[in-house]
Formats: C-alpha cells, structure tokens, sequence
C-alpha cells in the first residue's frame, strides 16, 4: 500500500471522480506531487488509463482540486 497519509486523498478521487487507482498508480502520483499538482494530475490520468490531452478542462480541473482539497496537511 501506498504512503497512508494519502489515504483520504485517493479515497475521495475515487468515489468523487471515479479514479479509483492501484497501489502502483498511487505511488507514481504520490511521486509526481512535488512536482506540482498539474504534474500529479497527468499522473493520475495516465494511472487511471484516461486520455489526459483529450479529456474535457472541467475533468482536468475536477482531478486537480480534489487531490488539491485531500492533500495531508504539512
């Protein structure tokens, strides 16, 4: 399993944008993040096996925020 101070983070961008990610894809996220989230959110799409440049700006944006809002707190 991957760093459970993400837990929330990945629960919520399952059941609140349907990127519900394995272990594998969650550690490539969690690896992206210092990157930025916009790093961290083509991660995702990629993880997830959705189309990251042809996915709709709202979709994109919908990822961003909930990993931007479930972040674990410094």
């Amino acid at each position: 399993m991957s760093d459970d101070r993400y837990d929330a983070m990945f629960a919520a961008l399952c059941s609140e944008v349907g990127f519900c990610l394995h272990d594998k894809g969650q550690k490539r996220v969690i690896a992206a993040l210092p990157e930025g989230l916009d790093a961290a959110t083509k991660v995702a799409f990629a993880a997830a096996g959705v189309d990251y440049l042809n996915a709709l700006g709202d979709h994109r944006r919908a990822v961003r925020d909930c990993m931007k809002a479930h972040l674990p707190k410094a």
